[in-house]
């Protein structure tokens, strides 16, 4: 009995257990802290003006900033979406534009920075959203634009391609690819991708989920020497007939992209920047009533004078009600005071009273019975016959010869 209630008492935990639970928590702290310093490292990148820029948002880098789930496998299908923005700002700079198809697809950062963003350091905040435990994780993207000597080219085409969605022209080897078929026909010293932009930004239709269809895409290369003779032949008269014609023009060199890339030659552009007038735009003066450019706004002060509206009523109700008043008077005045308004009045009394007059007597007017209708007398006998149809039968509808029997 002893032995039983022994084993019945509730036991102090040992030592080696509280050693377990002490390094449990550890660890978790030390995984707290991992976490909140993964979220908040930097990242720094160092892109070229006049040079496409690329960067994707990896859903595996991020699923490390989320806590371990209890069974190994949930973590990897988990779809997590990206939200980018610039630091202090709800939206990214105008040259940055951000795409992710799917919450099961990378997302990526791309555009084209210019010179005047040199030497602006540029903070974007990246959140990453897990939809299906509601958690988020956030690391920010400093973007260092350089300035660069080579850049800009001088000559860049910018070609349509139809085949290709914009998050697919973004991968490194596709677009690897598409600038070696350029420079195989080009044949520069120094070719680069300018900037990707989908057709849907040009105003491009969202094509029908049919027979793989895509919503095309706009890259421009830029390079170091002319344009060849195969880029060239789009701007002969026969092809922009074509072209005109909604026909496809025939390009000696589109079999060089044809394996891969659709390409249409009737959107095709060819810019020589050194041959481009620039155009200066002078402002006016803005004037009092337009913001500077800088600075604060400084409302008014509250201690507003009061105003008098007396003189807008005037305005408003008195002088309508005074020439309404004087119209009438020169009304009344020219149809009872003058001559021709008392003709007026008098013609239009009489006219009144000869129709009350034609009224009256229509309602006491008397049809006098045809002869047919009369008693009959006869000479013989002395007896009167009365008529064939008595008094109150229409007669206007019969005729006024009656057959007598």
């Amino acid at each position: 009995k002893m032995q039983k209630r022994w084993r019945e008492l509730p036991r102090a935990p040992s030592v080696w257990s509280l050693m377990m639970n002490t390094t449990r928590t550890h660890r978790r702290k030390r995984k707290l802290v991992t976490i909140l310093s993964r979220s908040h490292a930097d990242r720094n990148v160092y892109p070229s003006a006049g040079v496409l820029f690329v960067h994707v948002l990896e859903r595996e880098y991020f699923k490390g900033e989320f806590p371990p789930y209890p069974k190994s496998g949930d973590a990897s299908n988990d779809p997590i979406t990206f939200n980018t923005n610039l630091m202090g700002y709800p939206d990214r700079p105008g040259w940055l534009r951000y795409i992710q198809r799917t919450p099961h697809s990378d997302g990526v950062l791309y555009g084209s920075p210019t010179a005047e963003h040199v030497g602006k350091p540029t903070v974007i905040e990246i959140t990453a959203y897990n939809r299906r435990t509601f958690e988020t994780a956030r690391h920010n993207l400093v973007i260092n634009i350089m300035a660069t000597e080579e850049f800009p080219l001088p000559y860049q085409a910018e070609f349509y391609i139809k085949n290709m969605n914009v998050e697919e022209m973004l991968a490194s080897e596709v677009l690897g690819d598409f600038l070696g078929a350029v420079k195989n026909v080009w044949q520069p010293e120094r070719l680069n991708a300018i900037n990707i932009t989908s057709a849907l930004d040009r105003g491009g239709r969202v094509p029908l989920p049919i027979n793989n269809l895509k919503e095309g895409v706009y890259v421009m290369v830029g390079a170091d020497v002319p344009f060849s003779s195969c880029l060239r032949e789009v701007e002969s008269p026969h092809n922009q007939l074509r072209c005109s014609q909604e026909m496809e023009p025939a390009i000696s060199c589109d079999k060089k992209f044809r394996a891969q890339f659709h390409i249409d030659w009737c959107k095709i552009s060819l810019v020589d920047i050194n041959k481009v007038v620039p155009i200066y735009i002078t402002r006016s003066d803005p004037g009092t009533g337009i913001l500077p450019e800088f600075g604060e706004y400084n409302p008014p002060s509250e201690s507003l004078k009061s105003r008098d509206y007396f003189s807008d009523f005037l305005i408003t109700l008195a002088v309508p009600a005074a020439v309404a008043v004087v119209l009438f008077f020169i009304l009344g005045y020219t149809m009872c005071c003058r001559r021709e308004g008392v003709i007026q009045l008098v013609h239009h009394s009489s006219i009144q009273k000869s129709t009350k007059e034609l009224r009256n007597m229509s309602k006491n007017r008397e049809i006098s019975w045809p002869l047919s209708t009369l008693p009959v007398f006869n000479p013989v006998s002395g007896e009167v016959v009365p008529p064939i149809h008595p008094d109150n039968y229409e007669t206007t509808s019969m005729p006024l010869m009656q057959t007598q029997t």
